[in-house]
């Protein structure tokens, strides 16, 4: 099977309503290229999944592409404000959103990532998560133990998109610096696609082998895109594209609705 695909192709890969997890943590390393492409597509009804979302989640609002969220936390960090887009989505009733911490989508991806329909959940004892969201439950501890034991209900995505660093054709990936919850998506998602800076050749990968932090046969589909993070970091390649995301978060209606029909052409290839 031939897994090098086109950004179009790819996006092609993910249905409406799938339950979507993006790769990347807030502003690091999330695979913005794929997630500007789902929108020129007009992909609807997403449940997207995701520890700390930002830009990618924001956009994909703007874009009415969402219908439900898990998250831990979504906001563009420090001077860049609050995920405005999502925050009306959700104020509206066009987004549920399924309030976690981000410790709890990983317990609830672990759980996805074993196979087993719910994980416990450490510390989490009481509190408003546990009342506003389905996914919680409290049992009495199954071994006789005193103290009442919190489970998740598991997250499992239809798809998982990530961006990598680098990898061969066979989608066996290198990622340089933090991996946030990529390893654990890859091993959680029915089907993976990732975007990466280039296409390392197969005998230069060799020597790196330690490094892969993600093995090829997991991986469905790959996208070279360079630079296909931006306007989010990617570690040791480039920062936060501050004036893209200015210029975005300070955009009208009309002017939105024109940006989002740019799709692939954006300029940050």
């Amino acid at each position: 099977m031939v897994k090098l695909k086109s950004l179009a192709e790819a996006a092609a890969m993910v249905p409406n309503g799938s339950a979507l997890a993006i790769g990347g943590n807030a502003l690091n390393r999330a695979p913005m290229a794929f997630v500007r492409e789902l929108c020129r597509q007009q992909k609807r009804g997403l449940r997207l999944i995701k520890t700390a979302a930002a830009h990618e989640l924001d956009l994909l609002c703007a874009a009415k592409a969402v219908s439900v969220v898990d998250a831990g936390f979504v906001s563009y960090e420090t001077y860049f404000g609050l995920a405005g887009h999502y925050r009306r989505g959700v104020e509206s009733g066009e987004v549920i959103a399924n309030e976690h911490a981000c410790y709890t989508v990983i317990c609830a991806l672990r759980a996805a990532s074993m196979n087993v329909p719910f994980m416990p959940v450490a510390g989490l004892k009481t509190g408003d998560l546990l009342t506003h969201n389905d996914y919680f439950m409290v049992v009495e501890d199954p071994f006789g133990g005193q103290e009442p034991v919190t489970l998740v209900k598991a997250l499992a995505p239809d798809v998982a998109v990530i961006h990598v660093h680098g990898c061969d054709e066979e989608g066996n990936a290198i990622i340089e610096g933090p991996k946030f919850e990529d390893v654990l998506l890859s091993r959680a998602a029915k089907k993976i696609i990732l975007t990466t800076e280039k296409i390392i050749p197969a005998q230069l990968l060799k020597p790196k082998a330690h490094q892969i932090a993600i093995p090829g046969f997991l991986v469905d589909s790959i996208v070279v895109a360079p630079k296909g993070a931006k306007p989010t970091s990617c570690y040791k390649l480039y920062d936060v594209d501050e004036p893209a995301l200015k210029t975005f978060l300070a955009l009208e209606n009309a002017e939105l609705a024109a940006y989002l029909k740019k799709g692939e052409g954006w300029g940050y290839g």
